[in-house]
């Protein structure tokens, strides 16, 4: 009996400390990017013997941090030999003080198979909200025939001969506007509340002709409202936007419908999504390339209803956002305005979505709604700069995200 008891009593102790004990907080996208098969912009510059320091944009912080790396466009696999972490103290520099290394698998080192990604073991590492950290990796001399990369991120990245994960800054880099065989960083949140919004589109949502190194893309705008207002500051936001893609047809990377699994299903606790897609689907109409080409506002229409639909079979809701304005564009057409016009109409009282965001309303003339005000109009009548990202961002009714 008095063996009974202390045996009740130690097991009342032990859960005692183990309910004293925080819970750790739920696993979250704080950075991701979109990779695709090569990059039709610029040269890509020696990869092997060479370690890669890539730059990214942190949403929320946490208590942890780990790393995904990817393969999925390679053609062989990808050995990667040492990875760091740190927090970033301007251009290729690192704070000392925060340098981690990374593991996969109790392993500094890992091979990923062609069509793969690795996620890297999490370490203990305050992550700071809004914060730049410096991802570095060694590739050590292999065949790379094809790289996986997003490119044009609006973010310069440092590439050095040979292995320097561990170094404070690097000598005279190699710099490059594109992410390579990087895909996502999760964060251990603190709250028990915390998810992600994954803001899936194009290059309007990519950050094209937003300032460099400035993260000003709508959806880092978008981030710091959402830190900034203490009923969402628990949310993150996943900018999974790629310059030039479509919905339907293959433009630049894979079309919406075929990386929507990879891009947005598989990223770390995501409780909604913003799509802004279609207007480079609709941008083909003046190709002369494709004159076989056609294209409906239903066909948009049944290419978007998909993505909701397989979003809600994972409890994601969908909020569509209406097209921006693109008269004066170079694809700009009369044929095409049409399709835009009416599916923005569809977007917004089709009851489709589980809200509707009105970009087109916020960034648009009021003389001439076919076209970018002048506030809003980054140059090119397609793209906003700065100041139409911040408008965009401005426009979101930070309530639909309860």
């Amino acid at each position: 009996m008095r063996l009974r008891t202390a045996f009740l009593m130690m097991v009342c102790v032990s859960a005692g400390v183990a309910q004293s004990k925080p819970e750790a907080g739920p696993w979250v996208g704080t950075w991701a990017a979109s990779p695709f098969d090569g990059d039709p912009w610029h040269q890509i510059p020696t990869l092997v013997d060479s370690t890669l320091r890539e730059i990214v944009h942190t949403s929320i912080g946490g208590n942890a941090v780990r790393v995904h790396l990817t393969n999925e466009f390679g053609k062989e696999p990808l050995r990667v030999d040492a990875v760091t972490i740190a927090v970033s103290s301007g251009t290729s520099s690192v704070d000392a003080a925060t340098l981690h290394n990374l593991r996969f698998g109790n392993s500094p080192s890992i091979v990923i198979p062609p069509g793969a990604e690795a996620v890297s073991d999490p370490v203990v590492m305050p992550v700071p909200a809004a914060a730049n950290l410096a991802v570095s990796f060694y590739l050590p001399l292999q065949q790379v025939s094809n790289v996986t990369v997003h490119s044009s991120a609006q973010q310069d990245n440092f590439i050095a001969t040979g292995n320097h994960v561990r170094d404070a800054s690097f000598t005279e880099p190699v710099v490059t506007p594109s992410w390579f065989f990087l895909k996502g960083v999760d964060v251990q949140a603190s709250d028990a509340n915390a998810a992600s919004v994954v803001t899936f589109g194009d290059s309007i949502t990519d950050g094209a002709l937003s300032t460099q190194n400035a993260n000003h893309r709508w959806p880092d705008f978008f981030a710091a409202r959402l830190k900034g207002n203490s009923a969402t500051a628990h949310l993150s936001v996943l900018d999974q936007g790629i310059g030039g893609n479509c919905i339907l047809i293959h433009c630049v990377g894979q079309n919406a419908l075929a990386r929507f699994d990879r891009d947005v299903l598989a990223q770390a606790g995501v409780k909604y999504m913003i799509v802004l897609e279609g207007i480079n689907d609709i941008g083909h109409l003046h190709s002369p390339n494709q004159p076989d080409y056609k294209l409906t506002a239903q066909d948009l229409e049944q290419g978007l209803m998909q993505l909701v639909a397989r979003a809600h079979v994972h409890g994601i809701k969908v909020f569509g956002a209406t097209l921006t304005p693109y008269k004066g564009a170079g694809y700009f057409t009369e044929q095409g305005e049409q399709i835009r016009e009416a599916l923005n109409q569809w977007i917004l009282t089709s009851g489709v979505f589980d809200g509707t965001i009105d970009f087109d309303k916020a960034t648009r003339d009021t003389v001439n709604p076919q076209a970018f005000s002048a506030q809003a109009d980054g140059g090119d009548h397609l793209h906003p700069k700065d100041p139409g990202y911040q408008i965009m961002a401005d426009s979101i009714d930070l309530s639909l995200f309860r």
